[in-house]
């Protein structure tokens, strides 16, 4: 029975998941949950609060935060999601736990525990909220980018760039911690199960959409803003050459188009665009965008072409064509 404020509502567990919770360890299940017969008791504690721009999400919610109402919806429309949906998120009381319990099971190997990881990433996120609000505004950023992107429950579950990035924070926080064996493990692991490779030192802001995600790469010393986003197949990386801070720096909105390739310590400025497939070895101007091997600005050297919005949060891939004269097929 869930007990919200005006409705409760009684559920029949699929057998799988009464079983699950039967085996597991009585510590790890969230105090709000308990059995009996055919029927699951969970008294569903606050979530976590959406920012203001996505609130009206809440919509037909009963005032509950919009992944669990998603979550509901999605296990009333499809039970053979249910056990998924209950264990993944119904089950917990935040955000944090959520996240947690789902990055645990992605990333756990037969010698790497769940339980570990689980332990590992709650008591990171719990001791440090500026991750939790960062995955938050990860959330939101590929709800409101993305148009495949059905609910933030979809983003949660199934986006393995936001979960990569997630696991990466958890990673870096590692690193800066000292616990570098540990740290490099879970980069490991993020690597093998994601094809995302960010190395566990690499600075990663807030509102990051890693969109498709398989095949980015990102070096040690590389720094990246916040409300980036970046596609597949892009290359983060040094020269080959160079040793100390190598790797490229990426300010606050810039948009990197797919299988683009940025080399070296160089800085791309607020507000640039790098086109799909440019190849890019020196700085780029804030608010212009840069494309082709090697990439040029558009409009020239001298007078570039300026973004009037935001690349990073319109992801915008090609208004810059019509700007091309010699652009024909």
């Amino acid at each position: 029975m869930f007990h919200g404020k005006s409705k409760s509502y009684h559920v029949s567990p699929p057998r799988t998941l009464r079983k699950t919770y039967k085996d597991a360890n009585a510590k790890r299940l969230p105090k709000a949950l308990t059995f009996s017969h055919r029927i699951i008791t969970l008294k569903t504690p606050p979530f976590y609060h959406a920012p203001p721009n996505v609130r009206h999400h809440r919509k037909n919610a009963g005032g509950r935060t919009p992944i669990k109402a998603e979550a509901r919806r999605d296990a009333d429309s499809e039970p053979a999601l249910a056990s998924y949906l209950y264990s993944t998120i119904l089950s917990h009381s935040s955000l944090e736990r959520s996240l947690s319990f789902h990055l645990g099971n992605k990333l756990c190997s037969s010698t790497l525990l769940s339980t570990l990881l689980y332990d590992l990433f709650l008591n990171t996120f719990s001791s440090d909220p500026l991750l939790r609000t960062a995955a938050v505004a990860d959330l939101r950023a590929a709800r409101v980018r993305d148009p495949a992107c059905l609910s933030f429950c979809h983003c949660l579950l199934n986006y393995k760039g936001f979960l990569a990035c997630q696991a990466h924070r958890v990673a870096h926080k590692l690193w800066t911690q000292s616990r570098r064996p540990l740290s490099l493990a879970l980069h490991s692991r993020i690597s093998d199960v994601f094809a995302v490779d960010i190395h566990p030192a690499a600075k990663i802001g807030k509102g990051i959409l890693f969109d498709h995600a398989t095949g980015v790469v990102i070096g040690e010393t590389a720094v990246v803003g916040n409300n980036v986003s970046i596609l597949h197949h892009v290359t983060l990386g040094g020269t080959g050459k160079a040793c100390g801070d190598r790797h490229p720096k990426i300010g606050d909105g810039v948009l990197i188009g797919a299988g683009a390739t940025i080399l070296g310590n160089v800085k791309i400025g607020e507000g640039a665009k790098i086109g799909a497939g440019s190849v890019v070895l020196i700085d780029v101007p804030p608010r212009t965008t840069a494309v082709g091997n090697p990439a040029r600005l558009v409009g020239g050297k001298d007078k570039p072409s300026r973004n009037e919005e935001c690349p990073g949060e319109s992801m915008d891939h090609t208004s810059f064509i019509s700007e091309w004269s010699d652009y024909i097929i």
